[in-house]
Formats: structure tokens, sequence, C-alpha cells
């Protein structure tokens, strides 16, 4: 069984980039401001279609707290733009997550039950809010896929980050 090392509280958020449906890509450690990244486990998953349905509501909230969101998957550009086109995500898609990629996330990875769940080893949930200096503020890891952080709370949370100038937690060495 490969592990992947699971990415610290406070480090600087990996230079990984991917491609964009609709063109360019998204690469979060090259952007600046506040950014949210989410990692969905792509079409194949029934939670992940109403979990980001929640991320789309919340858009204003997230803007408004100054963070720029954005989601990805391993699924190839035509699931996920299938994924687009029939829920309306107004968020920037990012596709082709690779395993390498999943690995210096720190994100578990799943092997496909059977050819028709999906073709391809892919990602369990992931969310990072990385912060202005590139590192990562805050981080949700799960196996599972109805385990997730509320978002809502995730948006509120950004901006009392901002606003109480409120360290990265989980960061004691000693």
């Amino acid at each position: 069984m490969s592990k992947a090392t699971k990415l610290a509280a406070g480090a600087p958020f990996p230079a990984i980039a991917l491609p964009r449906l609709g063109g360019g890509e998204i690469a979060p450690a090259a952007m600046e401001g506040w950014r949210l990244l989410v990692v969905y486990r792509g079409r194949h998953c029934p939670l992940c279609k109403p979990y980001l349905g929640t991320l789309d509501t919340l858009m204003e909230e997230f803007a408004a707290a100054g963070v720029q969101v954005m989601a990805v998957s391993a699924d190839p550009a035509e699931k996920a733009a299938a994924d687009v086109a029939e829920f309306g995500w107004r968020f920037p898609v990012g596709h082709d997550l690779s395993v390498a990629q999943m690995r210096e996330l720190g994100l578990y990875v799943s092997d496909p039950r059977s050819p028709q769940e999906t073709d391809r080893p892919f990602a369990e949930p992931g969310l990072f809010l990385i912060n202005p200096d590139g590192a990562v503020q805050v981080l949700d890891i799960s196996n599972a896929p109805w385990a997730r952080p509320d978002l809502a709370a995730i948006a509120r949370g950004a901006k009392r980050i901002q606003d109480l100038g409120y360290p990265i937690r989980g960061t004691h060495a000693g």
C-alpha cells in the first residue's frame, strides 16, 4: 500500500497545475490572494453533486471574503464538462488530476470498484484554503465521500481568519 505524505498546515501549497474547462489552467500556488481548492471524487460520485452545488450557492459569500473558489478531479475533460453542463457550476473546474498530484496533495486515492463506477484511480475528498502567502491555512482530507467540511462554515471561517488575523492552527512542532 502506497502512502501519501500528508500536507502540513502552514506548508506552501504545492505547485500543481491542471487543465481548466474552457481553457487555461488551475494552478492555485501561482495565484494571488485567498483561494479555496475543493478536490472532488468525480462524475461517478453521487455525493459530490450536492456538495459542489452547495459550493456554488456560496460563491457570493466566498467572494465577499475575498476567496477565489475552484474544484478539481481526476475526471477527463469530457466527464468534468458533462457535470458542469448538467449542474451549472459557476466556479472554475479542473480535470485530469494525476495520482502523483493526488499524492503530492496528501489525498487518499481509491481504485474504482468496477468499470461502471469509473475507469481510473480517483482522489477522495480534499479541501484547501490557501492564504495570500501561498501557505495552507486550512485543510481537510477525507478517505470517504460522506466526511466533508461544512462549506458555509468554511466561508464564515475564511472571513473570520482575515478579520481577526487568525493564525494557522495545528503547527505545534514540540
